[in-house]
């Protein structure tokens, strides 16, 4: 399973991106900030508020918008956030991590605590599931720069380790380190990415029936839910039958 992971494409088929707008915005906008505030307050100068700002757009976000994130950074204004990453187990002892960028450590890990032990979960010590996860790079293209097989061979000369095709679109796998040289390497062939980030990909998945598929994707709403909380992954999968039901 690539590194877009079968619950965000339950998600993204229930329109929950529409649903959630202006929430992702903020989050993209928390995003940028921190960015700006690593380096330089000018994507042309600093790589990693390039990348945050190439995100940012990939879901529609207004330009008005990511420049009044740039700004709030370069004129010292905004909040200075932390990263954050949770790590906890779900119902049918399914591994979960969750990465945050919070002004508050203690509201954020009180509010992650409850969400998991509301939905039957419990939340861990750092490294307790991460180890059973690879953190690689993603990099995505929309289907439109060109069929499977020149995005796989565009991704070989790039130096990727694995690209993967399906009907939303080219996910490719990096190293992590090898990440901003690998999409470098790709603008070159296919055109500027339409999102480069660093994910958790699972190593081994474990299989759930549709109860708890269904208990897992409550649990994971309610944390994408926090406004601290960027990004959740886990080690679940469905069978295409569950998957259909979800979906529906």
């Amino acid at each position: 399973m690539a590194g877009h992971s079968q619950f965000k494409n339950i998600m993204h088929r229930k329109g929950r991106q529409d649903a959630v707008r202006s929430k992702l915005f903020s989050k993209l906008a928390r995003e940028i900030t921190v960015a700006a505030k690593s380096g330089v307050a000018d994507p042309t100068m600093n790589a990693a508020l390039r990348l945050a700002v190439q995100n940012a757009k990939a879901q529609s976000m207004p330009k008005d918008n990511i420049d009044r994130a740039i700004k709030k950074a370069a004129g010292a204004e905004g909040e200075n956030y932390d990263a954050v990453r949770y790590e906890g187990y779900g119902p049918g002892g399914t591994a979960i991590i969750v990465e945050a960028l919070t002004d508050n450590r203690n509201r954020t890990a009180s509010n992650v605590r409850s969400i998991f032990s509301k939905a039957g979960g419990a939340l861990g010590e750092t490294g307790s599931v991460s180890f059973s996860f690879d953190h690689v790079g993603e990099i995505t293209y929309k289907l439109s720069v060109g069929d499977a097989d020149k995005v796989m061979e565009a991704a070989i000369e790039a130096g990727a380790d694995d690209v993967e095709t399906d009907e939303d679109g080219h996910y490719i796998t990096t190293g992590f380190e090898a990440m901003s040289e690998v999409a470098k390497a790709l603008e070159a062939t296919l055109g500027e990415a339409e999102t480069v980030k660093a994910v958790w990909r699972a190593q081994n998945n474990v299989p759930v029936d549709e109860e708890r598929a269904q208990s897992l994707l409550k649990l994971i709403d309610s944390l994408e839910d926090d406004d601290d909380v960027q990004n959740v992954y886990s080690n679940f999968e469905v069978s295409d039958e569950v998957m259909a039901k979800l979906s529906a």
